[in-house]
């Protein structure tokens, strides 16, 4: 036998004579403590592996259909793919500066912001309201709260739909104003180029509206009573209550909303698509219906690509900030 298989039994065989002396010593009152955490040891490997097992699928999923896309779209915005036939010659940023030197994106931009203002503001305020009357413990409760709910279980696609309708100059709203003698406040809504993606908030805020009063009622159902009794003894007012005492308290409700709604409004398309399309003038057109129209018609997937990628950013604007704040909070 060689001297490293000798040495290694003879260490072995001083662990094993080191072992039997403490387990002479210290008798069986170590035994069990030392099954039991290793039967502990086993269940958690256990528990792990079948957590991993039961994830795996899921998580490449995610990998493959999500970030491995957004790393290939990232790539051919980089590239001369501006054709049928695929052209992977790397261009650097050309697409990018062609991209903003574009009138109609530029629009698209500007409709967006406008877009995404207006529509955060009603959606919060008319979700709040709601959430304020249902708060009120008012009789039909669950009734009301369904109706208010219900336009969010309708697909975008319908609501544009019903909303053309009735912002259609000739009939819908304008009719109804026209019979109960409200003809002076007749609009072209969504066909005028001043006021289309204006029109546009509308529908969408009725949509939505119902989820923010959701979360709102959620919020306020969560503050205690007894902060609402102590304003009340202190002598203040509902508004003062409300005003410093329950939005406040709502802030992290707010921050949600304000999140979730932003991203929607980034990645419009459905809506706009049913109601306008693009509108007179570009004056109803998105970022995400300019990438259909520019990959899918036009041919150009590089520069669809490298709208996708600002529309990236531009929702990471929004999400970055909202979970480096929430791990701040957690951390603290």
């Amino acid at each position: 036998m060689s001297p490293r298989p000798r040495r290694r039994w003879r260490r072995t065989a001083r662990t094993l004579a080191c072992v039997s002396k403490v387990k002479e010593k210290l008798g069986d009152s170590v035994a069990v403590p030392f099954a039991a955490s290793r039967r502990r040891v086993r269940r958690i490997r256990g528990d792990t592996a079948l957590a991993v097992l039961v994830l795996s699928p899921s998580l490449i999923a995610v990998a493959v259909f999500i970030y491995a896309f957004i790393l290939w779209t990232g790539y051919i915005s980089l590239t001369r793919w501006n054709d049928v036939l695929p052209d992977y010659t790397f261009v650097g940023l050309l697409n990018f500066e062609r991209l903003f030197s574009n009138d109609r994106f530029l629009i698209d931009l500007g409709n967006t912001a406008l877009f995404t203002v207006l529509f955060l503001v009603e959606s919060i305020v008319a979700g709040f309201l709601l959430a304020v009357f249902l708060d009120q413990k008012v009789r039909g409760e669950p009734f009301f709260r369904t109706i208010y709910l219900l336009p969010f279980a309708v697909s975008a696609i319908v609501t544009g739909v019903a909303w053309r309708w009735l912002m259609n100059p000739g009939s819908g709203l304008n009719l109804i104003f026209a019979k109960v003698g409200l003809g002076f406040i007749h609009s072209n809504w969504f066909a005028d180029p001043k006021f289309g993606i204006m029109a546009v908030t509308i529908a969408a805020s009725w949509q939505m509206s119902g989820y923010v009063m959701a979360l709102y009622l959620a919020g306020l159902r969560g503050i205690p009573a007894e902060l609402r009794e102590a304003a009340a003894i202190d002598g203040a007012s509902s508004f003062a209550l409300y005003r410093y005492v329950v939005i406040p308290l709502l802030t992290p409700v707010t921050l949600t909303v304000i999140v979730i709604l932003g991203n929607i409004a980034v990645r419009l398309f459905d809506l706009t698509s049913a109601m306008t399309s693009s509108g007179p003038a570009y004056a109803d057109d998105t970022p995400a219906f300019f990438m259909l129209q520019t990959t899918f018609q036009s041919n150009h997937f590089a520069m669809g690509a490298a709208i996708a990628m600002v529309m990236l950013v531009m929702s990471g604007c929004l999400i970055v900030p909202y979970l480096l704040g929430m791990r701040s909070e957690v951390e603290s």
